[in-house]
């Protein structure tokens, strides 16, 4: 049976080749756009893909056509993106939009935009509902544009009834900012310890990209204008990660902890390194859509492993596997510092 036609923007990402597989699956009659207009795999030979820019207005308009029953937008930024879809409302059923965590900020107004600044990490409620504050809209920051986006779209609820996703730290195969590369290249260059500040208790809540598109599968099916958490199952703490990447890997490592704050620049600065735990509370996702996880962190682990470890082949630079991924952990946060690591582990003796 079919259940209608879903158009997806950003179809070649991580989220829009596990969304466009779900969906599909589902029964959706499927097109998929990107700027390429690739193909994924995995997917059924009945999706039709389509090469858009989504920045060129009367392109994507053009693709849209005659409309559809729901838009899925994986890559919407900012007010623009926003008011670009609701030139378009008349023509979209419903829509289903990913948004990020980085919009919260805690009850003394710290957010991701302040981490860096002393004690500006933010000290969220375990877990965090959907109700908690979040940043003013703008344009300054990738966090207040995502608000901006949020905001417009929720105003505008009775001509595009729109489900914000917001994803935590999101993984699985075919992403552009892996973050389980930080041990698997460990793994790979056989450093024989795994360094991690804040005690290794850091937790940054994951959420792997097919609950990522089973939330959207959800939505589609029970339109709505609404915000929701994207999360995984389980929380795992940055030391727990280390030990199921090494398990994943068939490899051993010793677990240096460090109290507190790392005692030089980045040292066992990890991409979930927190002062304070990042938590989401996923009852409301539960309560409304049904949702329950496909799967978990640990027994996804294995496929993102084999992924990342496959682009880190014969010795390939990360920085060039992972433009992006070595744009947002730059120095004085390197992610692969052993001479910094190296130097202080000579100095405790180690």
């Amino acid at each position: 049976m079919t259940r209608g036609n879903a158009f997806v923007i950003g179809a070649s990402g991580q989220i829009g080749r596990a969304a466009v597989r779900a969906l599909a699956a589902e029964g959706w009659e499927v097109r998929a756009v990107s700027r390429g207009g690739g193909r994924d795999e995995r997917w059924p030979k009945d999706v039709r893909t389509v090469a858009v820019d989504r920045e060129d207005d009367a392109a994507l308009a053009a693709a849209l056509g005659d409309g559809c029953d729901v838009l899925l937008d994986c890559v919407a930024y900012g007010e623009r993106h926003a008011d670009q879809l609701l030139g378009l409302a008349d023509r979209i059923g419903s829509a289903v939009v990913i948004s990020s965590c980085m919009v919260y900020q805690d009850d003394r107004g710290r957010t991701f935009d302040t981490q860096d600044e002393p004690d500006g990490f933010p000290d969220y409620p375990v877990p965090i509902p959907e109700s908690q504050p979040t940043v003013a809209p703008g344009g300054a920051t990738y966090s207040t544009a995502k608000r901006a986006l949020e905001q417009r779209l929720l105003d505008a609820g009775d001509r595009l009834p729109t489900t914000l996703l917001r994803a935590g730290a999101i993984h699985g195969p075919h992403s552009p900012l892996p973050r389980e590369a930080y041990f698997v290249k460990r793994v790979l260059d056989r450093r024989p310890v795994r360094i991690l500040a804040h005690g290794g208790t850091s937790r940054f809540h994951p959420v792997h990209v097919d609950n990522m598109a089973e939330l959207v599968r959800l939505a589609a099916r029970k339109p709505g204008s609404r915000v929701l958490n994207a999360g995984d199952p389980q929380a795992p703490t940055v030391a727990e990660i280390a030990a199921a990447v090494d398990a994943a890997m068939g490899a051993t490592s010793e677990l240096i902890t460090i109290d507190g704050e790392p005692p030089r620049p980045g040292l066992g600065v990890t991409p979930w390194s927190a002062a304070r735990p990042v938590v989401f509370d996923m009852s409301a996702a539960e309560r409304e859509l049904g949702y329950r996880a496909v799967t978990g962190y640990a027994e996804s682990l294995p496929r993102t492993v084999e992924w990342t470890a496959r682009q880190l082949a014969d010795g390939r630079d990360w920085r060039e596997a992972f433009p992006l991924m070595a744009k947002a952990y730059a120095p004085p946060h390197d992610l692969f510092d052993y001479a910094t690591e190296d130097a202080w582990l000579a100095e405790a003796g180690r």
